[in-house]
């Protein structure tokens, strides 16, 4: 009992970035990327006064999600410019949409191929995890017939095929040379942030036996988001033969409604996760722990354990954003 009294649990989390790490304290966030000579290059500014919508339960889990999301594109686009990722690209040869990009959009290139790819990484989302799941359904109803009604176990079916989702999609990019590397920042983002917290300095001596698992990943928020529409949708089933019932729409409008409806909910659920995932970073009891539990086993995908040079890119951004009133980042 001890020693859990003495970890001092932080508001400061961070993200994984290209060569780099970015992390967020209490009043300023800080990005170090290792640059295209090997040194460490750090950028700091100040964080924007928190509303009151950023700090009301059950609604500051929308508004700070969104709020990170345009954050970690943000910093993913700057740490791929520090790093000469964007360089390297530019010395292959254009296409004639990359030419007429260039020469709209010059130095701001990288900011809108990253406004692209967020907009395309949604769309992708929304297909594979709402789409996808009630099509294969529908085909698998279609099989059946009228042997069995399955719309009971839709929500139950396609959370489950969510989750399954999910997790190929996260092995599968972490086979790539690229994610690896980000994976690896990622676990020396989550070892010092452990470092911080039980007290010790923050060398690469002590913050290479840290554990790399962290209850407040943004892996571990995204799982819960999914296990809670499971149980939601289970406690409040909208199915397809719902809106048949009761609009008399065909089977295609139905799924389209159906989706629309999901979509809705979704800033709901995400509330929910949000708070439930702060209680875990928070408490350690035995609850706690299997709340995390799942998110702790995926994060064996999203983290690898880092070598000496990334970790000292965590340390450069870690101390930049710790508060010099140590309560002021107590979670």
């Amino acid at each position: 009992m001890a020693e859990k009294e003495k970890i001092h649990r932080t508001t400061i989390g961070g993200q994984a970035l290209i060569e780099g790490i970015m992390m967020k304290g209490p009043e300023k966030t800080a990005m170090a990327v290792r640059g295209k000579e090997g040194d460490i290059v750090i950028e700091e500014k100040g964080n924007k006064q928190r509303k009151w919508y950023n700090k009301a339960p059950f609604i500051r889990g929308v508004f700070n999600f969104v709020g990170q999301l345009g954050d970690g594109y943000y910093y993913l686009s700057r740490s791929a410019e520090l790093s000469g990722m964007a360089d390297e690209d530019g010395e292959e040869e254009m296409s004639k949409f990359e030419k007429w990009l260039d020469d709209k959009f010059g130095d701001k290139i990288m900011g809108v191929v990253m406004s692209i790819s967020m907009v395309l990484g949604i769309g992708l989302a929304i297909v594979l995890f709402l789409f996808v799941p009630t099509w294969l359904f529908m085909l698998l109803q279609t099989i059946v017939g009228t042997a069995a009604d399955l719309s009971p176990w839709q929500s139950l079916f396609e959370g489950v095929l969510k989750i399954a989702i999910f997790i190929t999609y996260m092995w599968l990019v972490s086979k790539t040379e690229a994610i690896r590397r980000t994976y690896e920042y990622h676990g020396a983002e989550h070892k010092t942030i452990a470092c911080y917290e039980h007290g010790l300095e923050l060398t690469v001596d002590n913050i290479k036996p840290q554990v790399r698992f962290h209850p407040r990943c943004g892996t571990s928020f995204i799982f819960l988001v999914l296990l809670i529409s499971i149980l939601i949708y289970s406690v409040f089933p909208i199915t397809n033969q719902m809106f048949i019932d009761t609009f008399g729409v065909s089977e295609a409008l139905a799924m389209i409604l159906r989706v629309s409806a999901k979509i809705l909910l979704l800033p709901v659920i995400v509330s929910i996760s949000y708070e439930i995932i702060r209680l875990a970073g928070r408490y350690d009891n035995i609850l706690t722990k299997i709340i995390s539990a799942p998110g702790l086993w995926l994060q064996r995908l999203t983290t690898k354990e880092p070598d000496a040079s990334q970790i000292e890119c965590a340390i450069a951004a870690m101390k930049a954003v710790i508060p010099d009133d140590k309560e002021s980042d107590k979670w």
